[in-house]
């Protein structure tokens, strides 16, 4: 074996060796080895024959070996000279070692290790071939056959040969690897057959030679991994752009859908019915867009995060399709919280308004029913003709009676206009039975109208007789006049201690607890008038006893009588305490309604604050040094878990807020946060978490994509807070060239200065937008130095799969690269239609500018 791999580059320099041991004693063939297959000249060797001249040769050739860093272990001249086999041979497999193997190196691994990985790469797609070292694994021969068949699969047809033949194998990839690779035969099959373990070193000197025989398609497969590399990370990038836009679309098409939701403002006519439109917005808040916050969230880390990745890998950045740019996603997400906001304020007046006509409504009931009862029968009773056959003593009774309820008519007069105001009110306020109450109104006024006519006719007629009438009862008048009045503010006191109220705050229903206090304070003088009014109808009927008159026991002048004044009174009795008690529970609502105050605003006065500390908390932690970039990470994902942790908090307030808004309560001067405030303040601090810990992890990318080390990242940090006066985040262009010279930048005062800074900042600031930064700052500190892939450089791997042609065919890329990418490329390349032009030919050069640039691909 030794021998042919020397005879192999021997033959290039016209001579042959047929006994290493002999041929290589006088040294002379031995340096014109290692010249040949090094390349270089070595030192002039010694003609003589004598033993000096020989050692001086062979010294020569061995000062040679060990110049190129190869270490001889008890090698020496005389022992070559001399003839020593085992010597001899140890020096060539040195030689072998260090020419024909070191240099072999695959995927960061060299020598042995390197040729063995390259023949298990280039045999694992053949059946029954497993190499797993340099010995038994070549026994059958089909590992020699699948290096020749992959490289060239023209010379050997592998789907005939059998693993169960293995002489056949050997010989026939032998004789190829002779006739056709220039390769010798350097083994002999039947010694490989015939022996248990062939010999690894004569296994690795041919294995060698194929491997340099193929060096042409290893400059091949170097170009194509380099291209797979560079396709790979196009594709990882067009599936972020592509979940980018589906992304941006969902989240648009939701606010689309839920902003006419939003800004529905048909009212309903029932009390129920808008609660039940307040607890659907509430499950919105709770349910439905906590969701689509994170979504917007998880959007713009999304689109930072493939910003950074078009950056390190030397791409045009990600431009979305129109109206979807994060900008846009702001823009609707904030017309859906202004659509929020308003909804929730006319959801809220809504139900004060209905509130409010619940209230009218049952008033105007109350007060109708009431002036119903008392006008029932009056039409009737004025309509009479009893004056025509009266005796005088009656008719100055109707006379008087007629006055009375005159007086009581009158007293009903502010009733009939407060029911008519009520009507009024309620239609104002868009009442949804207004048409009935509307009805029931004019019916009372026509009817009212109807008395006042009829009351004036009767009196005409009363007075026309009155002259006919003498004697008049006057006791009986006195009774009747005082008995109308009391008997009217016994109805009204009745009217107002059944009267319904609403109140919203102590205040409120302490006020009406004192009104009403006030009111039975006066029922002592009350009980005396009372008492007054019984003792006139006493001493009539005592009058009428002794002096026996004709007046049948009844009043003329008045149908109060005193039953009906003690029934009353009683009543009015027994609603005092019923008001006591409607007043107490309502004075008890409302301090239940006050704790619920105090506990939201003792909780939101906790809350809000600690919102905004950790919003400063994650601003200090995104500008301090503290540490390297792992740590800041670390830190600000710990601070990430305790604002998670916090939301059961949240939760609680959403809860108290909820039992606040189901008790209608609309104010609270216990804090100046409301709910709305709240929800905000926590989405923003969740979205400025979620942005920073993005921001850090973009600078890690950066870092590590460009060679940055802590050291300097945390200089470039240094240099940009020591800057950032104001700490925004963010430097002003000024600013940001104190923070270059400060770096060692040389910007000096004159016009090429100028014209360098104004280059550099339309690097950092692309969109003019008079602000630099620290992601635009560390990326303009690592990109001119930055080792990325370029546009020629794919070019020039596509050039080598091509074999020198400025076209490249379908098969050759399928032959070359893997499945996926090879129809990646054959879908996007163009044709070609150089002079030079085949069927079938790719354009590869517009393709690999294309990566680089503006492009549809």
């Amino acid at each position: 074996t030794f021998t042919a791999w020397c005879n192999s580059h021997l033959r290039k320099a016209g001579t042959q060796i047929e006994n290493i041991e002999e041929d290589f004693r006088d040294g002379l063939k031995l340096m014109l080895l290692l010249e040949v297959i090094s390349g270089e000249r070595l030192a002039k060797p010694e003609r003589g024959k004598m033993r000096v001249h020989k050692i001086s040769n062979v010294n020569k050739a061995l000062d040679f070996i060990a110049s190129k860093g190869v270490k001889l272990v008890s090698i020496g001249a005389e022992e070559i000279v001399d003839g020593n086999v085992k010597m001899t041979l140890g020096m060539i497999w040195t030689i072998i070692l260090r020419f024909a193997i070191q240099d072999i190196s695959v995927e960061e691994t060299s020598a042995k290790e390197g040729l063995l990985l390259w023949c298990q790469r280039k045999t694992a797609p053949y059946k029954n071939v497993n190499i797993q070292n340099f010995h038994i694994s070549w026994k059958d021969g089909l590992g020699f056959c699948a290096l020749i068949h992959r490289h060239r699969p023209e010379l050997i047809d592998y789907g005939k040969l059998r693993k169960d033949d293995p002489l056949t194998n050997l010989n026939t990839a032998f004789d190829v690897a002779e006739k056709y690779l220039d390769i010798p035969k350097m083994l002999d099959a039947e010694d490989i057959v015939g022996t248990a373990r062939p010999d690894e070193k004569a296994i690795m000197t041919y294995v060698s030679s194929f491997y340099h025989a193929f060096s042409g398609a290893q400059k091949a497969e170097t170009a194509a991994n380099r291209i797979c590399k560079v396709l790979a990370v196009n594709q990882e990038n067009e599936q972020l752009m592509e979940d980018y836009e589906k992304l941006a679309s969902d989240l648009l098409e939701w606010i689309r859908r839920t902003i006419p939701w939003l800004e529905n403002r048909a009212p309903e006519n029932t009390m129920q019915a808008m609660q039940q439109k307040l607890e659907d917005f509430r499950d919105y808040r709770r349910l439905h867009k906590p969701p689509k916050v994170q979504e917007k969230c998880q959007l713009e880390i999304n689109f930072n995060t493939l910003q950074t990745k078009l950056r390190l890998s030397n791409r045009p950045a990600f431009m979305p399709s129109e109206g979807k740019m994060v900008s846009d996603i702001n823009n609707a997400w904030g017309g859906l919280e202004q659509a929020e906001k308003g909804y929730e304020e006319w959801l809220l007046n809504e139900i004060r308004r209905l509130e409010r006509l619940d209230h009218l409504a049952e008033k105007f009931r109350q007060k109708a029913s009431i002036h119903e009862s008392w006008t029932d029968g009056k039409e009737a009773m004025l309509q009479q003709k009893d004056y025509e056959t009266a005796t005088l003593s009656e008719i100055k009774a109707l006379l008087k009676k007629h006055e009375a309820f005159e007086s009581d008519l009158a007293a009903h007069q502010d009733r009939v206009e407060q029911i008519a105001a009520i009507a009024q009110e309620l239609n104002e306020l868009d009442y949804y039975d207004s048409p009935s109450v509307n009805a029931r109104c004019q019916k009372i006024c026509d009817q009212w109208d109807n008395l006042g006519a009829l009351t004036q006719k009767r009196r005409e007629a009363l007075e026309r007789t009155e002259k006919l009438l003498e004697t008049i009862d006057q006791l009986y008048l006195e009774y009747a006049k005082r008995a109308a009045p009391f008997n009217n503010w016994m109805e009204g006191a009745m009217e107002d201690l059944q009267d319904t109220f609403i109140v919203h705050t102590i205040e409120e229903i302490q006020g009406l607890t004192t009104a009403h206090e006030q009111f039975k304070a006066t029922l002592p003088d009350a009980d005396k008038e009372r008492q007054a009014i019984l003792g006139i109808h006493n001493e009539v009927s005592k009058i009428v006893q002794t002096y026996h008159v004709n007046m049948a026991g009844t009043n003329p002048y008045t149908t109060i009588t005193p039953h009906e004044i003690n029934s009353k009174w009683e009543h009015v009795r027994q609603l005092v305490p019923r008001r006591d008690q409607a007043l107490m529970e309502e004075h008890a609502r409302q301090q239940q309604n006050e704790r619920l105050r105090k506990q939201f605003g003792a909780q939101a006065n906790v809350i809000g604050p600690w919102i905004q500390t950790k919003m400063e908390e994650i601003g200090r932690i995104s500008i301090e040094m503290h540490g390297t970039l792992e740590d800041q990470l670390n830190h600000l994902r710990q601070y990430e878990k305790s604002i998670v942790n916090y939301k059961p908090k949240i939760d609680q307030l959403e809860g108290d807020h909820q039992q606040i808004q189901e008790a209608l309560i609309f104010d609270n001067k216990h804090t100046n946060y409301t709910m709305e405030h709240i929800r905000v303040g926590w989405e923003q601090l969740l979205t400025t978490i979620a942005r920073t810990i993005n921001e850090v992890e973009n600078q890690i990318l950066t870092r590590d994509a460009k060679g940055i080390s802590q050291e300097q990242m945390n200089e470039f940090r240094a240099s940009f807070n020591h800057f950032d006066r104001d700490h925004s985040g963010t430097l002003g262009p000024e600013e940001f060239k104190a923070c270059l010279i400060s770096l060692g930048y040389d910007i000096g005062n004159d016009a090429q200065g100028e014209a360098e800074f104004a280059r550099i900042m339309s690097i950092v600031d692309p969109n003019r937008l008079g602000v630099v930064t620290f992601q635009a700052f560390i990326d303009f500190m690592s990109r001119e130095t930055a080792d990325t892939d370029t546009a020629d450089q794919v070019m020039a791997s596509f050039k080598i799969l091509a074999g020198d042609k400025n076209y490249i065919t379908v098969d050759e890329l399928r032959r070359e690269l893997p499945p996926d990418q090879a129809e990646y490329c054959i879908a996007r390349m163009a044709p070609y239609n150089g002079r030079d032009a085949v069927p079938g030919a790719l354009d590869y050069m517009s393709f690999s500018t294309a990566l680089y640039g503006e492009s549809d691909l």
